[in-house]
């Protein structure tokens, strides 16, 4: 029988979720209140005005109860903005506000470190190669 650290899925989300653990320590010790979560939906909404909390919540991994959360917070927060959709009464427009913009400024310093010193050791054909099996992956479970 095959041992855990031998499982490549397990190996991927185990990297994953120590990297979003390292993450949010490093954001933390910087003293910025946002978890990777709240920044991939601010990125998903600067960089898709128009997406729906449904697309938003495919987006980012998440359900849609997770997302609904993870919004309150951040109006509460004041990262972003919540109005009724005019056409729509059911659905939510919603749009990042100034401080949103500033923390994902602030924060994308850090973000970047954060990366590079993950990756550390790690060349590009290897990357490059990690990225496209990674892709076809995905592609086999779609």
């Amino acid at each position: 029988m095959e041992k855990l650290n031998d499982i490549i899925f397990y190996n991927i989300d185990k990297a994953i979720k120590t990297y979003r653990m390292y993450a949010m320590k490093k954001i933390r010790e910087k003293g910025y209140k946002i978890t990777t979560d709240q920044w991939l939906i601010i990125k998903s909404i600067l960089e898709n005005p128009k997406i729906t909390q449904q697309e938003l919540a495919k987006n980012v991994f998440k359900d849609n109860a997770s997302v609904t959360r993870i919004i309150e917070l951040m109006v509460k927060s004041n990262y972003l903005n919540r109005k009724v959709n005019t056409t729509d009464r059911r659905k939510s427009v919603l749009s990042v506000t100034k401080e949103g913009k500033e923390i994902i400024e602030k924060v994308q310093t850090i973000i970047l470190e954060n990366r590079k010193e993950a990756l550390e050791g790690i060349d590009k054909a290897e990357l490059d190669a990690m990225n496209v099996t990674l892709k076809k992956i995905i592609q086999n479970c779609s």
